[in-house]
């Protein structure tokens, strides 16, 4: 036991991390249009793989619900044979930037801009898996989507069977939020995994006429991609796709690191390392024709609170999902499809910061628009698009902050005018420089003092020397400059 010191510690935290991760494997892969076995699959490697790497020693990984709407739109798109060779690529990608270093930067992209993925990733997922619960095919845009979720709810109404599979969905998100209000020793059962047991028991006894999940097998799920697969890579479509793969699981999955290191006094993450080890999942993941991967923070949570003391936790369950996979395939089948769409409208509310939104808003309403823009472009246009408008918008958001400038201007009613400048000189605040220094008298000497600039650029300094050129032109005393 010596060499084990904390074995019993780590085994009781993987088993409630395996009953946490469960529901949430099955239900994250039916929402991505992919076989309910191609979750477990990520979640084994999740553990099995990235579970023994170095990184972030409490973290867990698996199929992620912030990629679910990404997924939908690949397999959609590339078919689902070219959806393994796209994971594989993305996990390429990301063992390529832990190699450089990269990690760390990641924690520089701005936390609006995460949560504006999150939000609107949180709102796709809530209006699509509507659909999922009455039983209906979802429309393609998430636009339709939100604007069709009304009529799929009137027309529910009118349908006894779609109003029972909407009800055993209403039913599971109830039982979610409510569990938490339960006494401790009820909720040390998991309240996802909770919900979807009453809504499979509730179906079973009741012969309820609700869609469950289809099984097929482990090893039938499981397709190692081709020839062909790899081919459509070549495409600006599917490269687009890697990239959004490779940089919103990276994100996601340092974010959640940071998360995870404020629940525990451990070993802290190594951002390099991690960022490596996820792409070693997503690679292996890819490999089988899976799902890609991230850390996902109820998962790593629930492990942290389990109390797990070394990454045996994390690996243990993949072990379960492995043997639960293997051995108890044909109990899939008694889950609800209303049920699983429950889970992941819960999941989806709990990605969109609302608290956050209101609090940026009072005090920094840049930030807010930052988050709103990305949410809702995720929402209007796509993930990939969406996401680079966020992180545009916070680049030129930072870059207009960044080219703060101040003039003031000393006039004692005789002698030349004193204008100072002060800050950052940008071609951003060009027309405010200028604005202010075409308003000066034009028929009295001005000393401009350009001394207080930490920055001034090209466009900046240009501009200025053409000011002086034609103030100095009007007959005054020639403009006179202190450097900066």
């Amino acid at each position: 036991m010596t060499k084990y010191p904390y074995l019993k510690q780590d085994l009781a935290a993987s088993l409630v991390v395996f009953l946490v991760a469960l529901p949430l494997c099955v239900g994250v892969a039916v929402a991505s249009g992919v076989p309910a076995e191609l979750g477990l699959v990520t979640g084994i490697v999740g553990g099995l793989v990235t579970g023994l790497l170095p990184g972030s020693s409490l973290q867990v990984s698996g199929p992620a619900a912030g990629l679910t709407v990404l997924v939908f739109e690949a397999v959609r798109e590339f078919g689902l044979p070219t959806l393994g060779a796209i994971v594989l690529a993305a996990g390429v990608l990301q063992l390529a930037m832990g190699a450089l270093r990269l990690g760390r930067y990641f924690r520089a992209i701005s936390v609006s801009v995460v949560e504006g993925i999150l939000a609107g990733i949180g709102l796709v997922i809530i209006a699509g898996q509507v659909y999922a619960a009455a039983g209906l095919r979802a429309p393609a845009s998430g636009v339709d989507k939100i604007v069709g979720v009304p009529g799929a709810l009137a027309g529910a109404v009118t349908s006894p069977t779609t109003l029972t599979s909407v009800s055993v969905g209403v039913g599971t998100i109830a039982v979610l939020v409510l569990w938490r209000r339960l006494p401790e020793r009820v909720r040390v059962v998991p309240g996802a995994l909770a919900a979807v047991a009453l809504a499979t028991l509730v179906t079973w006894a009741f012969h309820l006429p609700v869609a469950t999940v289809h099984v097929q097998g482990l090893l039938d799920a499981v397709h190692v991609p081709g020839a062909d697969a790899f081919g459509a890579l070549v495409s600006p479509a599917a490269l687009g796709t890697v990239v959004a793969f490779a940089l919103i699981a990276s994100a996601e999955s340092l974010f959640s690191a940071a998360a995870v290191d404020r629940l525990h006094d451990g070993e802290r993450t190594r951002y390099d390392k991690e960022l490596m080890a996820q792409g070693a999942g997503n690679t292996v993941s890819g490999a089988l024709g899976a799902l890609p991967m991230t850390a996902v923070i109820v998962r790593s949570s629930a492990n942290v609170q389990a109390g797990a003391r070394t990454k045996a936790s994390r690996v243990l369950h993949g072990v379960w999902l492995l043997l639960f996979a293997a051995l108890l395939p044909a109990a899939l089948e008694l889950i609800p499809l209303p049920a699983l769409a429950g889970v992941l409208v819960h999941a989806g509310w709990k990605l969109i910061p609302f608290r956050q939104v209101v609090s940026l808003w009072r005090d920094q309403r840049g930030e807010a628009l930052v988050l709103v823009v990305t949410a809702v472009a995720i929402v209007v246009v796509n993930m990939f698009e969406g996401v680079l408008l966020g992180l545009a918008l916070s680049v030129v958001k930072t870059a207009w902050e960044a080219s703060h400038i101040k003039l003031e201007v000393m006039d004692k009613g005789a002698g030349p005018i004193r204008a100072y400048l002060s800050g950052n000189a940008t071609f951003l605040r060009l027309p405010k420089i200028l604005d202010s220094l075409e308003a000066l008298p034009k028929d009295r000497p001005i000393e401009l003092d350009l001394s207080g600039l930490h920055h001034l650029d090209h466009a900046c300094r240009t501009a200025l020397e053409t000011w002086v050129e034609r103030h100095s032109a009007t007959g005054v005393d020639p403009v006179r400059i202190t450097a900066p």
